[in-house]
């Protein structure tokens, strides 16, 4: 590896630790850009800084921040190595006392990484497409502050499915398993599997209950023609507005996200300590 990139929160912490990490790997004659990208999100699609090629990217911050990353960067194959400097930290698996020690083996080809799927989400409006996203973790359809409930009618595969009546609808990839989709009651999935989740966010109707449905799967949901104040929201933070009669279609991306692995815990493990199980 001789090009690296430091993806850093805008947190004094984590930048004090990516300039230390910095010099430390140009010490061993390695190439480092530094990315910091800003507080706010939801500003639009990114247009990642032309570093050149790139053999390694280093997230310092939460899952936020590696989420910016994977959309930014990772799409093109890079392995990914998530430190954890933010709050619950599901994707940024290893900790700042861990660094060092991890990178050394990264750095000498000794490490395992795992491919993440990703979904395509796809805004239709008068049989046009005005916005596509890639998603790591979940497309959330979702009101705003004032709207009413919503009515989404979903079909499968050009099959009816239900009209949910809910206050909105994640689609969830098993990375974004343990993201918003477990908070709303939605299954944990291994993040190596590969299907797609679907999970109405307070249902009106109690039998509208979490779905699994498989990798392969093309889902069209179509907006309430009279439906106001309606977002379409990819990862927490590129958002879009929705019209009435708008469709999204969400798929399987053919994009892959590659995560480094912690080496000193499993995902079980990790899964453990984070939720508080005994």
């Amino acid at each position: 590896m001789k090009n690296i990139i430091l993806v850093v929160k805008n947190d004094p912490r984590a930048v004090a630790a990516a300039e230390d990490l910095r010099q430390w790997l140009q010490q061993r004659g390695l190439e480092v850009h530094v990315d910091r990208p800003l507080a706010v999100w939801s500003r639009g699609p990114v247009q990642p800084p032309d570093f050149g090629p790139v053999d390694l990217i280093v997230v310092l911050g939460g899952d936020g921040t590696l989420l910016y990353a994977a959309r930014t960067f990772g799409v093109t194959g890079v392995p990914l190595l998530g430190v954890n400097m933010g709050g619950l930290g599901f994707l940024t698996e290893v900790s700042l006392v861990n660094l060092r020690p991890a990178l050394e083996q990264v750095l000498a080809g000794s490490y395992q990484a795992e491919s993440r799927m990703t979904l395509s989400a796809e805004v239709i409006r008068d049989g046009e497409v005005i916005t596509s996203h890639t998603v790591l973790n979940d497309a959330v359809i979702n009101k705003g502050a004032l709207a009413r409930i919503l009515d989404l009618t979903v079909k499968v595969d050009g099959a009816d499915l239900t009209t949910y009546r809910a206050d909105g609808l994640i689609i969830s990839t098993p990375t974004g398993s343990t993201a918003y989709n477990l908070a709303a009651g939605g299954p944990i999935v291994h993040p190596t599997q590969e299907l797609i989740i679907l999970t109405p966010i307070c249902p009106f109707t109690l039998s509208n209950r979490p779905l699994i449905l498989p990798r392969v799967a093309v889902i069209e949901i179509a907006i309430d023609p009279q439906a106001s104040d309606v977002l379409l929201t990819s990862d927490g933070q590129v958002s879009c507005p929705l019209s009435p009669e708008d469709r999204i279609t969400v798929r399987r991306s053919r994009n892959q996200i590659v995560l480094i692995k912690n080496p000193y815990k499993s995902y079980f493990e990790i899964l453990r300590t984070k939720l508080g199980w005994g």
